[in-house]
């Protein structure tokens, strides 16, 4: 069987499934060429919870803290582990899962003093194993009464593209790295009972052996789910969920957060900072093309056409009075890049590798 790719001209284009996923075929009419949107096989969508229905990075690292906090947690002479903003992104980024981001950090910085063990390190494997389990638990009540509050809205767009795929046929489900009874909480308040229960799989750290972005929980969602790998599509944040994806053999796209943005995301289809009116279940089933990544689009958007640089904040960027004299390239903070030759500058062709910014 063939699947058929729309055309705006009369008649059809086939795309044999041997050529499956294909991005884009050619359509020609009367000597002028075509790019032609093929659908792609979609047969269930799955998101991940953290930074895709929840924008939560915040939240996590504050509930850590507290836990900590209240457990007098301490390495060394450092005194209570208190994780900042910049070392919880990277934290996130790099070791999926509530339990291993405890375990990765001890491991490396030392196990810790707490009132878990009246004031005393861990001396055996079942005492590590009950530090970690005792503050994870904590820190999950902590994060639910956050939750809980009522304050916290879902990120825009998700509520409608799982309405929306229900309608259209499509099987919903929830792949998260958290502990279950932490995301059926989340859940739950964010997406209310109906759809909740109404999902046709949801999987949590606690029901697969191996986190992301090992594959292993998205493979096992396929299987529950009763569908090929290749036909679902997966909705991540960051490069470790959008690792684990690809790994199944499933399509991905991405809704960014402030600490994911700077990442790559190769191989994903989509890369947004968020659905809302942004991406259309349409989108999802007509594979485009190319990849479409809204970072790229920002830096050539055409109201600052013109412009020698462009930031949201003139003394967190660091603009000096040099640099506006000197009328350095555009730079757009919106966008990563690097510029490896500090002699590249307008006006300034001679100035040597030595040559230091202001």
């Amino acid at each position: 069987m063939q699947a058929l790719a729309s055309c705006s001209c009369s008649g059809r284009v086939s795309v044999s499934r041997a050529s499956r996923p294909l991005a884009a075929v050619q359509c020609r009419r009367a000597g002028r060429a075509r790019t032609v949107v093929a659908k792609a096989a979609m047969k269930a969508l799955v998101f991940d919870c953290d930074g895709v229905i929840l924008e939560s990075e915040d939240l996590h690292r504050r509930a850590y803290n507290a836990t900590f906090q209240h457990f007098n947690v301490q390495c060394g002479v450092a005194g209570v582990v208190d994780w900042d903003d910049q070392f919880y992104d990277m934290l996130q980024n790099t070791v999926g899962g509530g339990k291993p981001k405890m375990r990765w950090y001890f491991k490396r910085m030392g196990w810790p003093t707490s009132s878990i063990l009246a004031g005393r390190k861990p001396a055996s494997e079942q005492e590590e194993a009950q530090v970690i389990d005792t503050l994870q638990d904590w820190k999950t009540d902590k994060y639910q009464q956050m939750i809980g509050s009522g304050e916290v809205p879902p990120r825009p767009g998700v509520l409608q593209l799982m309405d929306d795929a229900r309608a259209a046929g499509l099987k919903v489900a929830v792949c998260s790295a958290a502990t279950k009874s932490s995301v059926v909480f989340t859940l739950k308040n964010l997406l209310g009972e109906q759809r909740f229960n109404s999902l046709d799989c949801f999987l949590a750290g606690d029901d697969v052996d191996k986190k992301k972005p090992d594959p292993k929980i998205y493979n096992v969602a396929a299987q529950r789910l009763g569908v090929d790998p290749a036909d679902c599509v997966v909705v991540e944040d960051s490069t470790i969920g959008l690792q684990a994806a690809l790994g199944a053999g499933m399509r991905c796209i991405i809704t960014y957060t402030p600490s994911t943005k700077q990442q790559a995301f190769a191989g994903a289809d989509i890369v947004v900072h968020e659905l809302g009116g942004n991406v259309s279940l349409r989108d999802l089933m007509e594979r485009p093309a190319a990849v479409r990544d809204d970072r790229q689009a920002a830096a050539a958007r055409p109201e600052f056409a013109g412009a020698e640089r462009i930031v949201q904040d003139v003394e967190a960027a660091g603009v000096t009075v040099r640099e506006l004299q000197e009328r350095r390239i555009v730079q757009d903070d919106r966008v990563e890049f690097t510029i490896t030759d500090s002699a590249v500058l307008f006006g300034s062709p001679n100035r040597g590798s030595n040559w230091v910014p202001g």
